[in-house]
């Protein structure tokens, strides 16, 4: 254990959306999305699928902070 006393703290931004491919269910981040078609399907397949839904992120009402110093994650309510 690290004798860090968490000085510097740095607010987390919440979780976003998400979107799921309708065919091999991989979930990631819009902004990873960036041909506009599922990596994984054209990974394993070689096809470019283009069919997702979104996913709402779920609002926990906790907000993540992460120590500029020693790097670890704290969460309050």
């Amino acid at each position: 254990m690290t004798k860090c006393s968490h000085n510097t703290l740095i607010l987390l931004p919440q979780k976003k959306n998400l979107l799921r491919c309708r065919h091999c269910h991989l979930t990631i981040r819009p902004d990873e999305l960036r041909e506009g078609y599922c990596p994984e399907c054209f990974e394993t397949k070689g096809r470019k699928q283009r069919d997702f839904e979104e996913v709402a992120a779920v609002e926990t009402g906790i907000s993540r902070y992460r120590c500029e110093q020693c790097g670890v994650i704290i969460e309050s309510n």
